[in-house]
């Protein structure tokens, strides 16, 4: 079974990880965005070597995000920085082919393992189960 496994972030906690202090965002040094970085790179290679790993990316900060909404027959909207610094957004993702829920769940427990700085917000890491086409 395949699985999307996202974690999750503020526009403030990119701005935090760039050294820019927030109320509920402290500031990363150079160290704890290292053992970050670590961590998730050792974790990226053991999900490479059991073959679980089909892809795995970090996003950009939320406010270089773009937004394209229409209807049919309407023009197109586009909307830059659609988010507020504190509205929760996907910062990553794994694309994890896993024996099932239980294991998918076990990795995902171990992400939220990920050093932070003391007072970093705790944000969820979400796992979605990928459905396949019904055949016609």
């Amino acid at each position: 079974m395949k699985y999307f496994v996202t974690v999750q972030a503020t526009q403030a906690d990119y701005a935090a990880m760039e050294g820019t202090e927030s109320p509920g965002s402290p500031r990363w040094s150079r160290e704890e965005l290292l053992a970050m970085v670590n961590f998730m790179g050792e974790l990226n290679n053991e999900l490479a070597a059991s073959g679980e790993l089909l892809d795995a990316q970090g996003f950009t900060a939320p406010a270089e995000a773009r937004f394209v909404t229409g209807s049919p027959g309407g023009e197109p909207r586009i909307t830059d920085d659609p988010y507020a610094a504190t509205d929760v957004q996907p910062a990553g993702y794994w694309l994890l082919e896993c024996s099932g829920l239980d294991r998918v769940t076990e990795i995902a427990s171990r992400i939220t393992q990920c050093p932070v700085p003391p007072g970093s917000p705790e944000h969820p890491v979400v796992i979605r189960p990928i459905g396949e086409a019904p055949t016609p």
